[in-house]
């Protein structure tokens, strides 16, 4: 009897071990990827890709600014509005989302620069760059204004 409680002991110790390695949030190694900090929204919405270094010369040509981008992303099976959101940089410079739907498993491209919204590609229509090369963070807030994600490069980054 003492045996079989023993065994029964242990695949509860272990059940036990595996569940709190699986509510471990995972952190991703490299350039680009990052885990949400514990105080963000847990949401299917994040940031996907950034280009924060406008390749080639900062002439401020709108071809220029339109290279330096952040990508956000849905990566739920669901549609998700962003209408009322912000990504803003740690200057507080701010861009408001409009009435736009991400369909689930689908990203859209956030340029700087001026151009034609359309289903891949937003602008936020702006004359300068907003992100600094050297380090900043971008942070997407969502319309309650609580912090849905957050990515860092440079010498403040993660």
């Amino acid at each position: 009897m003492s045996r079989h409680i023993s065994r029964l002991a242990v695949a509860v110790a272990g059940a036990a071990a595996l569940a709190a390695t699986v509510a471990l949030p995972a952190v991703a190694a490299g350039p680009g990827h990052h885990a949400p900090a514990p105080h963000h929204s847990r949401s299917a919405v994040v940031l996907g890709a950034i280009q924060y270094d406008s390749p080639g010369r900062d002439d401020r040509s709108n071809r220029s600014l339109n290279a330096e981008w952040v990508t956000v992303k849905n990566t739920g099976r669901l549609p998700v509005n962003i209408k009322g959101w912000t990504l803003s940089d740690k200057s507080g410079h701010s861009y408001r989302f409009g009435n736009l739907r991400l369909n689930g498993h689908s990203q859209i491209r956030v340029h700087t620069g001026t151009g034609h919204d359309n289903r891949r590609d937003i602008y936020q229509d702006r004359r300068a760059y907003i992100w600094d090369n050297t380090g900043d963070t971008a942070t997407l807030r969502n319309e309650h204004r609580r912090i849905v994600d957050a990515e860092s490069w440079g010498r403040h980054g993660h």
